[in-house]
């Protein structure tokens, strides 16, 4: 599903490079749950970013699904990142002015589905997530942990293959987190959504398959964990 291929990332100034990420090489196979750990400044959200097509690398080779992600125009760049990823933020970015259905549906904007299948693909997430009484609130009168619910549900509405999630759990507590871990571990082995998460966690990074270890930039190790 995705391979990396000397990705580095750096920054000049006057000549002299900042490095972020360097020689980043590795594969990550459809249906993997996949945690990226390792030291702040290390490079790990960058590496998401890349992968989430947020960011480009200054050099080297991503292919996804297939396809040479640092050859594509902007345009199929997008097209595949709405057609099949979805992305959690640690600071849930949601819509202040939107309720928690019009989050959700966002998404499904963006891809031209038709009004029945929004709303049918909405109803569907507001029930899964036990949220159909709170679909017209708006995130300012949600908990923490709901307003990372509405994410979670933002960023499977669109049927994604692939979640990227950045410190998912970062500002919830403890009981929250571990329902929003416990939920990523659901859809990892019930629907085979591949899923690469930043943490820092050890308990969180324990839910995956797999741990990569960033330091400097840099993959020092990657662990798999025995289940």
């Amino acid at each position: 599903m995705i391979e990396l291929k000397d990705i580095e990332r750096y920054y000049s100034n006057k000549g002299v490079k900042s490095y972020v990420l360097r020689h980043v090489t590795t594969t990550i196979g459809q249906g993997e749950f996949v945690s990226v750990m390792g030291p702040s400044g290390a490079g790990k959200s960058t590496l998401l970013n890349i992968l989430g097509m947020l960011e480009e690398p200054t050099y080297g080779k991503y292919h996804f699904m297939g396809e040479d992600i640092t050859t594509l125009n902007e345009r199929r760049r997008i097209e595949l990142y709405r057609s099949h990823i979805g992305f959690v933020f640690q600071a849930y970015h949601l819509i202040d002015e939107m309720t928690v259905a019009e989050n959700i549906e966002a998404p499904l904007l963006y891809q031209k589905i038709g009004g029945a299948e929004r709303k049918s693909r909405v109803a569907d997430m507001l029930d899964r997530f036990n949220m159909v009484a709170k679909k017209d609130l708006f995130p300012n009168q949600l908990s923490g942990g709901q307003q990372q619910l509405v994410g979670i549900a933002r960023a499977l509405v669109a049927r994604p293959s692939l979640i990227l999630a950045d410190e998912p759990t970062g500002n919830l507590q403890s009981v929250q987190a571990l329902q929003i871990m416990e939920l990523f571990k659901k859809l990892n082995q019930d629907e085979g959504i591949t899923i690469i998460q930043v943490t820092h966690s050890e308990a969180n990074a324990q839910f995956g398959n797999r741990i990569l270890h960033l330091v400097d930039g840099v993959i020092k190790d990657d662990d798999i964990l025995s289940k």
